[in-house]
Parts: C-alpha cells; structure tokens; sequence
C-alpha cells in the first residue's frame, strides 16, 4: 500500500515556491498493544463516561475544561475552541536558518521525509536541498496542519529533505535542576583513561539494524506459543539471570581494567539478534 501523504502543499524561501508531500519517518507497527478482556466471557472491557455520584454521563453533557485550580474548572464551548484553531495553510514559509549544531536534541519531536510533488517541482527543490548541504545550515518555519501550528526544522537527506518536528521552548524541562546535586570533583586520571581505552575500542559507525527490542520479540514468541497450543494457561519463562547479590558494589578500576582487556561481554553479542527466518 502506497503511503499516504501527512501534509500536501509549497515550502516557500522568499518569493520562490516548491510543491511538496510531507510523509511520516517513522511507523508504530511494530510494537504490541493489549485490549483489556474480560476473562470469564472473553469479551473486551468498554469505557463509560461517568460522574461521580451521579451516573454515566450522556455526550452531550460533557464539555471541556482547563483546571485552574483544584476542582476549580474554566468551561470552554467547543465552538470557542474552534475559533482560536489556526487556520490550516499550504503554505510552510522558510524564515530562519542555523547551523544543525545550533539545536539541542531534546527538541526535536518526530521525524517526516519531504518529496517534491511532481517532476515540475524537482528542480527548485534540488537547489533548496544542495543550497543547505553547502551552507551546512538547517531551515525553521512553523507548519500549520489540523489547527494547531508545529515549529518545524528541515535539512538534506540524501536525495530528499528531512523535516523534523520541534517542541517548543515551554515543552522541555531544563536539565541542570536534575544534576545540581552532583559532586564537581573531577574523575581519578587513570580511571579516565581507562574508560576512554574502553570506550575506544567499542566504538563503530551507528547501525539501528544491529539492535532490536527484545521484549517486543519475546512477546510476539509468547502470542505464537499460546496461539498455537489453544490454551489459555499462563506461560512462563525465566527472562534471565538476575544479577547476584551486592552486584553493584564494585570495584571500578578493577571492573575497566577487565573490560579493556576483552574479559567482559561484547555489546553486539547481548543487543544484536538477527530474526529468524
């Protein structure tokens, strides 16, 4: 099945306009999600909307509310709502542009890949894509779709470009409140080199096909088990061995001088397990 478009129109850089498709980066998938079931009639559990010391609500009753206090709410008409909406463009107008650098991981939200709309559009969009890669620079503008409007950042990627959603500044939290009560001290020399010699040697060019998501692996073998043996009788097996008692007393140059010696488990032998075929 073809992909289907997240957002249709023109990124505009002054008075030059591109037609394009925006597509999602990513997919869900492949994770697993669980219906709630009622076990004696097999039959999955549904949600009514109830108040409290009242009874189940009918839709519409209900309105939303902003809580401004505790069990203090500001009532908000979905028509109110409405008019506040941003008027969806198709137009994604280019206003900034920074080095890639510039911008703090924690920023960034969820990654679409951009494609010209048709043959027509190729060409300015080619210029676009190399005109960043030789500037190195990183183009921002705010994308309006389905009434809210999303910071977004857009950058070559291989014969494409890269859009990628940003949060903004009020949605991070800044991180030095988390660390402020760490110890300034600086780390023994020896001990620095050795995990500098162990981090050395485990280095290698970033490879997401290398690692997969073990529960979710093990989950689908569990559904297959039980799907096959047409019982519904717990089964359950040993995820591992647990880690002996006191196994976080260590003695740290002990534990890098037997890691830099090869002595302790390779990464790609725990996280690398190619699938069965």
């Amino acid at each position: 099945m073809a992909a289907r478009a997240f957002w249709q129109g023109q990124i505009r850089l002054a008075l030059v306009s591109i037609p394009v498709e925006i597509y999602s980066a990513s997919k869900t998938g492949a994770k697993i999600s669980f219906n709630q079931i009622h076990e004696p009639s097999g039959k999955r559990i549904k949600y009514e909307k109830v108040v409290p010391g009242i009874g189940p609500a009918d839709r519409d009753e209900i309105i939303k509310g902003y809580e401004v206090s505790k069990g203090e709410y500001i009532l908000l008409e979905e028509e109110e709502i409405e008019a506040v909406k941003i008027e969806s463009r198709n137009t994604l107008e280019l206003v900034q542009f920074v080095d890639s650098c510039e911008i703090d991981p924690l920023y960034f939200e969820k990654p679409y890949y951009v494609a010209p709309k048709d043959e027509l559009a190729e060409e300015a969009f080619v210029v676009l894509r190399e005109a960043l890669r030789k500037a190195g620079k990183v183009a921002l503008g705010q994308l309006s779709v389905r009434g809210s409007e999303k910071l977004v950042a857009i950058k070559p990627c291989g014969k494409g470009l890269l859009l990628e959603t940003l949060r903004y500044a009020d949605e991070v939290r800044k991180g030095q409140s988390f660390f402020s009560d760490i110890d300034d001290a600086k780390p023994k020399k020896e001990l620095l080199d050795l995990a500098t010699t162990l981090i050395k040697q485990k280095s290698a060019p970033f490879d997401a096909s290398e690692f997969e998501d073990r529960y979710v692996d093990a989950l689908r073998k569990l559904i297959d088990k039980k799907a096959k043996s047409k019982s519904n009788k717990a089964i359950i097996e040993d995820a591992g061995d647990a880690e002996a008692p006191g196994g976080n007393v260590i003695d740290l140059m002990a534990a890098l001088k037997k890691s830099v010696d090869g002595k302790a488990s390779k990464p790609k032998a725990a996280a690398k397990r190619k699938k069965s075929a």
